[in-house]
């Protein structure tokens, strides 16, 4: 008789090589051919809803690894939400209009297009790269509304992102004016904050001198009896501002000193500066000299120093008083700042509270970065170019101290990777620190919003209390062409708004609903303002791109009370649970919605915010493909499948760097098969196992079996805790160890001889199976979230022909049966575990030995004392299944525990493989041992606990 065909051996289809690449799409195609979202939403309707507001990918080319991160965290957190009880809505959405797309139209098609050519190509291309970016989106395993997404550029998302506009007005935040802003030359337009990023530029470093306009004057501030001429001292790297200088300024705290130089100079024998930048700028100028008196700076307000182009163009002869001002510092330079209004924000301020008015700033730069041509000297010069030019006239002045390059952190525009400057532009801003309604500022209500908002990780709120803190208005406008227009009509005299603005945006609001924001291109004034319209223009900024996507909690969710309808406002809601983005949206996305949302509610639109980090490579370089370091999605997705992916992002820490490479996919690699070969060996045990017809009562079950069911409930809490907590990489950890050593090396192994050798639907095999039925189950709902495409394939392997079962992502988390002191049976089975992995390297060193083959081959005898004696004891004979030996007796001693380990002498069982004195006891039945006929032919073996 060959009696392997007598044993209950694992039978399922579920194949131990994944080929996850070329099976994947084929579970795509099923989950969209059963409208798999459609049943989860079908399924949760009625619970709790749970909102992740999606944050929109820009629809401008292919996804990269990062969107790959972030897009899968969103998945995991959502599945996971609806799986523990909640209705989790995803609603995947794109940011549509602004610059990049612009770019794109201009690189294809050239400049100077009509606006409403360019606005209807630039949608046709956006809609393009939405297909594509969609596409890969659900290559990854990410479930959503991918047939109804929410774009900021949908015509009722741009109609209400006008509305939104026109509340804020309303509520006094808006406001127009000079004042510098972020400026980019490619672009032609403002920029945002988050749009400004820091590279290393070299400029010329310049100390100039200024001279005295009036020595008697400047004698009198330093209590000086007789004047002698000189100069007061600036330290700048930006050359190309001098031009434009209008004041200076010191600190009204700081002492200020005249120097006597030891040689005279063409401004005369005094310099000015800082006292306590004396000593280092003699030294860098390599002139001697001594003060000869001093002076707080507040001494010297109102004292006006000559232009230092003075003598090198009459264009230049003016003076610049100084005033002063509390952000001058002594970290370098000489304690005195350059003012030119134009191209700095504390100039600007500075100049306007003393009484500077807006048509008196001199701002000779255009904004393509030339210099006017009305400018002295340097008339229509870029001023990059100028910047040498500069020194040499400044040279040629006598008014050049000392020059040298300077390598330093400068601006560069995100985009297009050049330079930006400070330029003073008649803009719309949100005020920060306006009082609408006699409440509190802005600024107050968004650090308000920050405190009251939950943060992962918990640095977060630092962060952004910091930006908002400190951050200066908001600049709304842009001049650019494919954005939702700041639809006002402007009066051409006195620049004011028309009296009926807020009826005349919705009307305008209106027709965009129907026609797109190309209705604003088209739309002839009279047909709107009848008579009056020859007195009124219409504005031509477009809103910065973070008002789109910063609205979209109004225009998607619907706000707070729904006055702006919001797109998906009926299966949304408002506020979001979690907003979740990279970290550098602290000055992005969240800064912009906590704004908008603080403008139009009063507070934030999210309770909480998640961030995770930027990904780069092994080494922790940032991903370049002139390095040639670059992970790109779709060829993992299509060579080692999107699942490898996403157990990757689950289980590295995303609250920094996330490190990818090969070798760590390599890693990845193993974790997954390890986790794909238990969940093999449970589906092939349950082949035969129907829960309704099989399933044992939990008071019937053996004990370790119950073990199993409190470890297994252990272990989900620990999981759920850590997806409650979106710590997804302890969770996936936890659960990779609970499969390799809880089940693999422990629950598992001691289960396959009862398994596969006990009586196929005897009570010990079927409470084995009643537990692997309660694991399974619980294993499978905790990793859907994360291995979507295999816990789905097994799921339908372990529901084979049910049609009603159509997919696990409508269950909720396992049910482990409860038991009565699980913590009891926890203890004695880890101690019980802790004497097995004892026993077990006792065992290993007697088989290196070469005394025994397997562990079956020895017989084990273990001398415990009190507490260890009864613990082993009341497994009785069932203590050699938790061993895997062919006998095991424990004997009493007051000594520590001591393990004896010895090659047995009894025949091996053909079929069981234990060695048995009984072997051969039924002589039908020469080669197996008496349990194994017992099994087969009788009532069956008598165990309890294992």
């Amino acid at each position: 008789m060959d009696y392997r065909n007598t044993l209950n051996l694992p039978d399922t289809p579920f194949p131990m090589r994944g080929d996850l690449a070329k099976r994947e799409p084929g579970w795509i195609a099923e989950w969209e051919e059963n409208k798999v979202y459609a049943a989860i939403r079908k399924a949760s309707k009625g619970r709790p809803k749970f909102i992740l507001h999606d944050g929109p990918p820009y629809a401008n080319g292919d996804i990269h690894i990062g969107h790959a991160v972030n897009k899968i965290l969103k998945d995991i957190i959502v599945k996971s939400r609806n799986m523990a009880g909640f209705d989790a809505v995803y609603v995947p959405g794109w940011d549509c209009h602004g610059m990049p797309i612009e770019i794109q139209i201009e690189k294809k098609y050239g400049k100077h297009l009509p606006v409403a050519e360019v606005q209807s190509k630039a949608r046709a291309y956006a809609y393009e790269q939405i297909d594509r970016q969609r596409k890969d989106f659900k290559r990854l395993g990410v479930l959503g509304d991918w047939e109804r997404p929410y774009l900021t550029m949908n015509f009722s998302n741009e109609a209400d992102e006008l509305r939104a506009l026109s509340r804020i007005m309303q509520k006094g935040y808006v406001f127009r004016g000079l004042k510098p802003v972020n400026w980019c030359f490619d672009c032609g337009s403002a920029l945002a904050e988050a749009e400004v990023e820091y590279a290393d530029r070299k400029d010329p470093s310049v100390y100039v001198a200024f001279p005295f306009d009036d020595p008697a004057k400047v004698a009198q501030a330093f209590g000086l009896a007789s004047a002698e001429e000189g100069a007061i001292v600036i330290w700048t790297t930006t050359p190309w501002t001098l031009p434009a200088n209008q004041a200076l300024n010191v600190h009204p705290d700081f002492d200020y000193a005249l120097v006597r130089l030891d040689a005279g100079r063409n401004t005369g024998p005094l310099l000015l500066l800082a006292q306590d930048r004396v000593e280092a700028c003699l030294q860098e100028w390599q002139l001697g000299g001594s003060v000869i008196a001093t002076a707080k700076g507040g001494a010297l307000a109102g004292l006006e120093f000559r232009h230092p182009l003075w003598d090198a163009h009459a264009g230049y002869q003016r003076t610049a008083p100084v005033y002063v001002g509390e952000y001058v510092t002594l970290d370098s330079g000489t304690g005195v700042v350059h003012s030119s209004p134009a191209y700095g924000v504390e100039d600007f301020l500075s100049c306007k509270a003393h009484g500077l008015a807006d048509d008196q700033i001199i701002n000779p730069v255009k904004g393509d970065g030339h210099y006017a041509d009305s400018l002295p000297l340097f008339g229509g010069l870029m001023i990059w170019k100028a910047n040498p030019l500069i020194v040499d006239a400044l040279r040629d002045a006598g008014t050049l101290l000392h020059t040298a390059p300077l390598t330093h952190s400068y601006m560069h525009c995100w985009r297009h990777k050049t330079p930006v400057i400070y330029r003073a532009t008649s803009q719309w801003f949100a005020g920060m620190d306006r009082q609408p309604e006699s409440g509190p500022t802005l600024r107050e209500t968004a650090l308000k919003g920050v405190e009251d908002t939950a943060f992962y990780p918990a640095w977060g709120r630092a962060r952004l209390h910091a930006m908002i803190a400190n951050r200066p208005d908001w600049t709304l406008s842009r001049q650019r062409q494919w954005g939702v227009p700041m639809a006002f009509f402007v009066h051409k005299e006195t620049g004011e708004l028309h009296p009926r603005t807020p009826e005349l945006m919705e009307q305008v609001a209106q027709r965009i609903e129907k026609e797109g924001i190309e209705a604003w291109q088209s739309l002839d004034p009279a047909e709107l303002l009848g008579a009056e319209a020859d007195q009124y223009e219409k504005n031509r900024d477009t809103l910065d791109v973070w008002f789109d996507s910063g609205t979209t909690h109004a225009t998607v969710l619907g706000g707070q009370d729904h006055a702006i309808n919001g797109s998906h406002a009926d299966e949304l809601a408002w506020p979001a649970d979690l907003y979740l983005e990279g970290s550098d949206q602290h000055r992005g996305w969240f800064h912009s919605s906590l704004l908008t949302g603080c403008m139009l509610y009063g507070r934030p639109p999210y309770k909480a915010l998640l961030t995770h980090g930027f990904v780069v490579d092994g080494q922790g370089r940032k991903m370049s493909k002139s390095v040639g370091n670059v992970v790109a999605p779709q060829k993992v997705s299509d060579t080692l499948g999107a699942e490898i992916l996403r157990l990757w992002t689950a289980s590295t820490d995303y609250s920094g760097e996330l490190s990818i490479s090969d070798e760590i996919l390599k890693r990845v690699v193993e974790g997954y098969r390890r986790i794909r070969n238990t969940l093999k060996f449970l589906l092939g045990n349950l082949s035969d196992f129907d829960h309704a017809r099989d399933a044992v009562p939990l008071e019937q079950m053996f004990e370790i079996d119950r073990y199993a069911l409190a470890m297994t409930a252990a272990m989900q809490a620990e999981v759920l805790a850590g997806y409650e907590r979106y710590e997804f990489h302890p969770a996936i950890s936890r659960l990779q160890i609970f499969c390799s050593e809880d089940l693999g090396a422990f629950y598992l192994d001691v289960l396959k001889d009862r398994l596969y050798t006990a009586g196929k639907t005897s009570i010990a095999r079927r409470s084995a199976q009643t537990a692997v039925h309660h694991v399974t189950q619980t294993l499978l709902k905790l990793l859907a979230p994360v291995l979507s495409f295999t816990a789905e394939e097994a799921w339908k392997d372990l529901h084979p022909g049910r049609d009603d079962i159509a997919t696990i992502f409508t269950e909720l988390y396992h049910a482990v049966p409860a038991q009565g002191d699980p913590d009891a049976l926890m203890r004695k089975w880890a101690r019980l575990r802790e004497i097995r992995a004892e026993t077990m390297r006792r065992i290993e060193e007697v088989r290196s030995a070469g005394e025994i083959g397997s562990s079956l081959a020895a017989e084990v005898d273990i001398h415990a004392g009190p507490g260890d004696y009864e613990l082993l004891d009341s497994l009785q004979d069932d203590l050699r299944f938790v061993l895997i030996v062919s006998r095991a007796a424990v004997h009493r001693s007051d000594g520590e525990l001591r393990i004896e380990v010895a090659a047995t002498r009894q025949p091996k069982c053909e079929r069981c493989w234990h060695h048995r004195a009984d072997v051969g006891r039924d002589p039908e039945h020469p080669t197996i041992c008496g349990r194994c006929v017992d099994n087969l032919f009788g009532a069956g073996e008598l165990r309890q606990h294992a």
